[in-house]
């Protein structure tokens, strides 16, 4: 693909991807009816990735392998339960040093469907943007380590104007999300894996263990805890994603993606 062309798939992609994400994400928000709501953030979700599909394949002419529908439920499974253990770990080493603790657990079923699905759509957006868009266009045009660098430092600090948010947690999230999501793609060749990464991170973190979701807090939880502590240990009120603990999982769990990665390549 000639250089010029790149630049406008790339940022063309970003852009329509970004719009499109600020669409849906606020219309299934703004649905006051849960049982609207949720089928709402289904249809979003699926037709996100659709949108994806044709644009890839207009733009670039070729096969969208990265959405093969025989890869789905492996490697979305695979990053749903990743997603889930990254937070058990981390809220583990929290619970350890005396930082965490849970008062009261409760369970509202629709309050939580509806949460995991509007996460179903963040994480379908999100990882569009960054991994199908920005990570993979970097990583075919020069290579993984500048993809990588690249789409975690965008990703993080498109972070920065939430709430509570300091250049810390928007590097934390580069550092432990965003070279772990890119690392998810490349050692699958599919956005399952990090779409399931992302969605189970962030309804684990949120609407199961009861921190804020990047400086948004939650308002329906399983475990209602108390959280004190250092903020480098627990994150303070951005969340969990700002802690210390998050960006040493993040960084081990990427290093083993990519040692995966070059080991197959072998």
């Amino acid at each position: 693909m000639p250089l010029w062309k790149w630049i406008l798939c790339l940022l063309g992609g970003f852009l329509i991807f970004a719009l499109l994400y600020a669409f849906a994400a606020g219309g299934v928000i703004a649905i006051p009816v849960p049982w609207v709501r949720m089928p709402v953030a289904v249809l979003a979700g699926l037709l996100g990735l659709f949108f994806y599909a044709v644009w890839t394949n207009l733009t670039e002419r070729r096969p969208v392998s990265e959405l093969a529908l025989k890869r789905t439920w492996k490697d979305l499974g695979l990053g749903l339960l990743t997603g889930l253990l990254f937070f058990g770990v981390v809220v583990g080493l929290m619970a350890l040093a005396g930082c965490y603790s849970i008062t009261e657990a409760h369970f509202r079923l629709i309050p939580q469907i509806s949460a995991f699905l509007y996460f179903f759509v963040v994480a379908v957006f999100e990882e569009i943007i960054f991994r199908g868009v920005l990570f993979r266009m970097i990583d075919d045009r020069w290579n993984t380590a500048v993809a990588l660098i690249i789409s975690a430092l965008v990703f993080g600090f498109m972070h920065l104007p939430n709430q509570g948010a300091t250049l810390w947690s928007s590097l934390a999230i580069a550092i432990e999300a965003g070279l772990l999501l890119g690392a998810a793609y490349k050692f699958t060749g599919t956005l399952w894996m990090p779409i399931g990464i992302h969605w189970a991170w962030n309804y684990t973190q949120g609407n199961v263990l009861g921190f804020a979701v990047s400086g948004n807090p939650v308002a329906d939880k399983v475990f209602s805890p108390i959280i004190s502590g250092p903020d480098w240990m627990t994150g303070g009120v951005f969340g969990a994603e700002a802690s210390v603990p998050a960006v040493v999982v993040g960084l081990l769990l990427t290093a083993v993606l990519l040692f995966n990665c070059k080991r197959d390549a072998r």
